[in-house]
This record gives structure tokens, C-alpha cells and sequence, in this order.
């Protein structure tokens, strides 16, 4: 399998959307562009069970690396684990539903696509870069993008919403790149190669400095607290894709990074900073679910309550138990198809009842039955319920956690599990206001989902009940990253 082509495709994707002559011919060929990558994905994802099946023990499939700036060690290395797949395969699922959203699009059509092609390319470049500098580079990529779309699609405080986004990822990256460069000068022969940082024992003195900075830096995608405040604002002035993509996608790219980078290479410093890791994130999941119960915005609804999913991912992380990392893994993607959809599906709302605050709507159910009724499924999603992906990956993530003997550990799980009473309450109250009760007479005339409407939902749901209803295929592929992972970990005395 060759991984060039997930970044080469996009990029042949994009190309053919410049020189595309109208918004039809715009539409259509992003549309099988992001089939295509999907097709690719699920390919990849076929390629990487077979060498699993048969017997392939490698940390790293299908490993390429090119040279590219020789004299300073930087080359084009790419491989991926079951990490790595996972993400790519959300990436995929996202990309689709996005560009099927986005259908109806009339300003400026082929600048907004070629945005959001530009936006996959980064991801897809990003996880399966394992040359740290090149790494970096797909992550900025990602950043431009979501300003603009931000900036020129985006409805509301868009201009204030856009600086505050691209100020606080820039000040994340800042801190990415500082920390990279001192891992880069950790290496004898100074080297940003992944595999080769991860083969020695880089000095408790270095990792110390290095890991909060990486682990900052990319959080701040993550939305660790308190460099979360984007987050709201971000999503609430975004375009419909765009918040999918913010929330779907870009919002992964920091819990890869953590985990991936900050994690895997520096496990001394791991367990050195895992409280502070445990207690920021036990905020951000209470703090997130009590300020979502606050918000009468759909929209800021499900910002605020992506800023507690999200800590769960950071939490999971903070156990350092193989269960809880392949539990924080499985919150990524599940989180990723969960508020895609739910972003997709206020933007379906928005379309029809130009609002988004809660108390203005009432009775959508009646007219709008299949939008409606995506809306209940997503919202259960969001709260855990069995069945749905939601419900996996958290209970993972507790299972994992509460293997802690020690009362700390225990505390915090404790914490996490309560704020799924918070989330109810919030998700059902949402969701009642909105599709229950009286119709009001100026919404007696909206028509349900389109056909492209239609079709993202499927989409999406497919993943989300893929992880809910047989979760033994993602955790199968994640594992075995995961126990490398924590057997580095437990090397360390």
C-alpha cells in the first residue's frame, strides 16, 4: 500500500477544483474526490488487517522515506500503525459528509471547497508523517484553512471568531515547534526522524522542558483547559463544514500529537506531569458539561459539550493504562463522527429556521421528521447510550482508568462518570425544546432533509453504529499500538 497516495490524491482533488469551469462541475468533482479518499481509507484499513492477520509485527506499516532536506535530517518518512489508520478512516468519513453538507453553497463555491480539500490533505499528512518536522508542517496546513473559512463563510462575530482561532492554535504551534526543536538537538545525530527518537532514552532533564511544551501546544487543538476558548467561538461562527471539520478532525490532531509525540517519546516525563494531565482534564469535563447546560445556542451547545468529550481523550491519556489509551483513541473517532453529525444536523436546522437559539424552536418533529429524528440518535450518542459509539469509547476510557488501585485515579474516574448525568440533562432538554411540542405556525411550511442531507447523515451514522453495535474491529486495530505505548511506559523505573 502506498500512503503517498492519500496525500496525492486531495492534492489532485483540490488541483481539479481550480480548474473547474462552474459551481456544478466544483461540487461534483470534490465529490468524488472525497468518495475516492474514502475508498482509499477503507482500503487501507483492508491492506493493514491482512499484515496483521498474517503475522506482520512491524511498529510501523507500509513505510516509505524519501529524502528531502538532507542537511538537516529532515525526510518524507510515512508509515502508520492502528493509530494512525483509525484517524485516517474518521478523516475519510468526515470529508465525505462535509462536502455533501456543503452542497448548497453559492458564495465564492470554489475557494470554499478547495478549502476544505486543502483541510484533508493536511490530516491525512499529518497522520501518517513520522518525520516530526514534516509532521508540523501538515499540521499549519491545517490552521490557514479554517481561518479563512472561518473569516469569509462564517456568519456572526466571523472576523473576531477567526483571529481568536488562528491567534491561540498559532501560540499551540509555537510551543509544538519549540518542543520539537528540543527533541531534535535530544539526538546525537540531530534528527526530527520518530522512530529513531523513540529507539533511545532521551534525558529526564530534556523531557521535563520538551513534554509540556508538546503536550500544551498540541492540547491547545484539543481543547485542554483553560486554552479552550476558542473552541465556542470557533464553532459558533464557522460554516456547517466547517464546524465538522474543526470538530471532526482538526480537534484529533491534538489528541494524535499528545499521544503520539508527547507521550510515546518522553514516558518518563509522562508519568512525571500525569496528575496535572488528570486534574486539567477532570475540569474540562465538568466544567464543559455545566457550561454547555447554560447555552440556549445549538451550536455553543455542542461546543461547550465537545470541550468535555474532548477531556476525555486527555484523560485517557493521563491514565497511561493500555485500556484507557485505546479508550482515548476510540473517543477520538467516536467524538469526531458524533459532532460532525451533530454539527451537520444544526446547519440542516439553521438552513430551514434561520435560528439556532433553543427557545425559538418547538415542534420540528412534525415537519422535519428524519432531521429530527438524526437529532435524537446524535444527542443519545453525545450521553452514552449502549449501542452507540459514544457508549464504547467512554466506558472504555472508565474501565481503563479504574484499574488505578490508588484513590486519586479513582476520584477523578468518579468525576468523569457524574458528568454524564450533566450531559443528559442538557442533551434531552436541547432536544426536547427543539423537536417536541407545539409547531409553531411559521415553521409549518419547512421541507426534511435533501437527498445530499440525506446522504451525509447515512455517512456518518454508519461509523457511529459500526463502533456502537461491533466495537471489536476498532479496538483489535488499535490495541497493539497502544500496548507499545504502554510498554515503554512501564519500562520506565
Amino acid at each position: 500500500m502506498n500512503l503517498t497516495y492519500l496525500i496525492l490524491l486531495p492534492l489532485f482533488t483540490a488541483a481539479l477544483v481550480l480548474l473547474a469551469r462552474n459551481a456544478s462541475q466544483v461540487k461534483v468533482i470534490s465529490l468524488l474526490g472525497s468518495v475516492a479518499q474514502l475508498i482509499l481509507s477503507v482500503g487501507l484499513y483492508v491492506a493493514y488487517r491482512k499484515e496483521m492477520v498474517a503475522g506482520n509485527t512491524a511498529q510501523m506499516f507500509f513505510e516509505a522515506d524519501y529524502k528531502w532536506f538532507p542537511a538537516w535530517n529532515i525526510g518524507f518518512h510515512i508509515g502508520v500503525d492502528g493509530i494512525s489508520v483509525a484517524m485516517i478512516l474518521l478523516t475519510a468519513f468526515v470529508v465525505v459528509a462535509g462536502v455533501l453538507v456543503s452542497w448548497n453553497v453559492s458564495k465564492m463555491t470554489k475557494e470554499f471547497y478547495f478549502l476544505l480539500i486543502l483541510l484533508s490533505l493536511g490530516a491525512y499528512g499529518f497522520f501518517i508523517s513520522l518525520d516530526l518536522f514534516v509532521l508540523f508542517f501538515f499540521l499549519e496546513i491545517a490552521v490557514i484553512p479554517k481561518y479563512l473559512l472561518i473569516g469569509v463563510w462564517g456568519s456572526g462575530k466571523k472576523e473576531y471568531s477567526a483571529n481568536k482561532l488562528a491567534l491561540m492554535l498559532m501560540g499551540g504551534s509555537a510551543l509544538v515547534l519549540v518542543g520539537l526543536l528540543g527533541l531534535y538537538f535530544s539526538y546525537a545525530g540531530h534528527s526530527f526522524d520518530l522512530m529513531k527518537l523513540s529507539s533511545i532514552h532521551i534525558p529526564i532533564q530534556i523531557q521535563k522542558i520538551c513534554f509540556p511544551l508538546l503536550f500544551v501546544g498540541f492540547g491547545v487543538f484539543t481543547a485542554i483547559f483553560p486554552f479552550h476558548t476558542w473552541v465556542p467561538d470557533g464553532h459558533s461562527s464557522a460554516p456547517t463544514a466547517g464546524s465538522m471539520f474543526l470538530a471532526g478532525i482538526s480537534m484529533k490532531l491534538g489528541g494524535y500529537g499528545c499521544l503520539r509525540v508527547a507521550t510515546f517519546l518522553m514516558p518518563d516525563a509522562a508519568k512525571e506531569y500525569a496528575t496535572i494531565i488528570i486534574i486539567l482534564s477532570s475540569i474540562a469535563i465538568i466544567y464543559g458539561a455545566f457550561a454547555t447546560m447554560m447555552q440556549k445556542d445549538l451550536k455553543y451547545i455542542n461546543a461547550y459539550s465537545s470541550v468535555s468529550h474532548c477531556g476525555f481523550v486527555l484523560l485517557g491519556i493521563g491514565m497511561l493504562t493500555q485500556t484507557a489509551l485505546t479508550g482515548a483513541v476510540m473517543q477520538m473517532v467516536s467524538h469526531g463522527l458524533m459532532t460532525a453529525l451533530f454539527f451537520a444536523v444544526i446547519g440542516m436546522i439553521y438552513e430551514r429556521t434561520h435560528t439556532r437559539m433553543v427557545q425559538e424552536m418547538g415542534g420540528l418533529l412534525k415537519v422535519m421528521p428524519f432531521i429530527a429524528t438524526t437529532l435524537f440518535i446524535v444527542g443519545l450518542c453525545s450521553l452514552g447510550l449502549p449501542g452507540l459509539s459514544g457508549f464504547v469509547a467512554e466506558m472504555t476510557i472508565f474501565v481503563g482508568s479504574w484499574s488505578h488501585p490508588d484513590n486519586f485515579h479513582r476520584i477523578a474516574t468518579i468525576i468523569a462518570c457524574m458528568s454524564i448525568v450533566v450531559t443528559a440533562v442538557y442533551i434531552l432538554r436541547a432536544i426536547g425544546q427543539t423537536a417536541m411540542g407545539p409547531l409553531k405556525e411559521e415553521y409549518s411550511t419547512l421541507t426534511d432533509a435533501k437527498w445530499n442531507e440525506k446522504a451525509a447523515v447515512i455517512v456518518l451514522l454508519a461509523g457511529i453504529l459500526a463502533i456502537g453495535i461491533a466495537p471489536g474491529w476498532l479496538n483489535d486495530l488499535v490495541r497493539p499500538a497502544t500496548e507499545i505505548i504502554t510498554q515503554k511506559i512501564g519500562a520506565v523505573k
